[in-house]
């Protein structure tokens, strides 16, 4: 060792010192792509061309094969602020039981493509359709979180063939977002947005979700954001982000959820109170919204094959605040 160390020439030990100071320093990062380019995912991800609008885009997704195949396929769909990677837990959980779990991420959200049409439920659903028929799949139970609960009821209405149980885990669009929260233009909301702070999104989660993470468990979803900001196509990226905001207010899916005749589970946290839209509402009407359990409950009561269970405890990431309950009621209503 000592040998080696001589062997270093002058001219180099006079950067050690330059070297030691900058490695001391956090070194900055390089920005995300649109596509969270930079950003890890747990398992491979694979794109599937499509057109919508016209327009060409690519829908990514993983396809996650277990160990131990039980020849069911489970569909996780992602909420509207997450990356699809949060499901690691609940796709291990699920390879772990047998099933394929295949996990896209829907065009305008993640890794997909970032359209610059509008975006809609009818087409989201039938992208999703389109990635089974791609794969061979004729028909798969869907676990869908928060915006993905709205889609999956849209996708259960369009396609009940393909549908064999649907499970919601804190969906959104249990409530019908137009009766107590006018019309905002979309440039407004791109203002808003574009004015928020890391800092300033944490704690719109914690309220907004009541979020039960530690701090540390949420770090990557907020830079999974913000970090976008610094590519130079992120105007982009924020576009389709309001976009899919407009989709939530324009396309409400709450008149629909009573029709569907296909198993359905509803899995609520207790203090999830979610609701988009609820700062732009009057003053008098936001208490009115999110209350998200007693929804859900509401709902159950009204579908011919469907059941509510709270969670106490948990929050708007429900499968993530109790998974051990969560993982227990999913895997023995799949079993069904």
């Amino acid at each position: 060792m000592h040998r080696i160390f001589l062997a270093v020439s002058a001219g180099t030990l006079l950067f050690l010192p330059c070297i030691s100071a900058t490695a001391a320093e956090p070194a900055q990062r390089e920005p995300y792509g649109i596509g969270l380019e930079g950003f890890a995912y747990p398992y491979p991800v694979s794109m599937l061309p499509l057109v919508n609008d016209g327009e060409q885009v690519r829908m990514a997704y993983m396809d996650v094969a277990p160990a131990q195949p039980n020849g069911r396929t489970v569909v996780l769909l992602h909420g509207r602020n997450f990356p699809s990677s949060y499901w690691a837990p609940v796709i291990k959980t699920l390879n772990d039981k047998g099933y394929r779990v295949l996990v896209p991420d829907q065009i305008g959200f993640g890794k997909s493509s970032k359209p610059s049409a509008d975006l809609h439920f009818d087409t989201l659903a039938r992208n999703t359709i389109a990635l089974l028929d791609h794969l061979q799949i004729p028909k798969a139970d869907i676990v869908a979180h928060s915006l993905g609960g709205m889609l999956s009821v849209r996708i259960a209405r369009d396609y009940p063939d393909r549908v064999a149980h649907l499970l919601l885990a804190a969906p959104i669009g249990l409530e019908d977002y137009r009766f107590y929260v006018p019309p905002t233009p979309t440039e407004k909301i791109i203002e808003t947005e574009d004015k928020l702070t890391a800092d300033g999104y944490r704690k719109q989660l914690e309220v907004n979700y009541s979020l039960k993470l530690p701090p540390d468990q949420v770090t990557p979803f907020i830079d999974a954001r913000f970090n976008i900001k610094g590519s130079s196509e992120y105007p982009r990226w924020l576009r389709a982000f309001v976009s899919s905001a407009q989709m939530i207010y324009r396309e409400p899916v709450v008149h629909e959820i009573p029709l569907i005749t296909e198993p359905v589970l509803f899995i609520m946290g207790a203090d999830d109170h979610n609701a988009p839209g609820k700062p732009n509402a009057p003053e008098a009407l936001r208490p009115k919204m999110g209350h998200n359990a007693e929804l859900a409950e509401a709902l159950a009561a009204k579908m011919p094959n469907a059941r509510a269970e709270v969670l106490p405890n948990a929050g708007h990431l429900v499968f993530l605040d109790a998974p051990a309950k969560f993982n227990e009621l999913m895997l023995a209503f799949l079993a069904k």
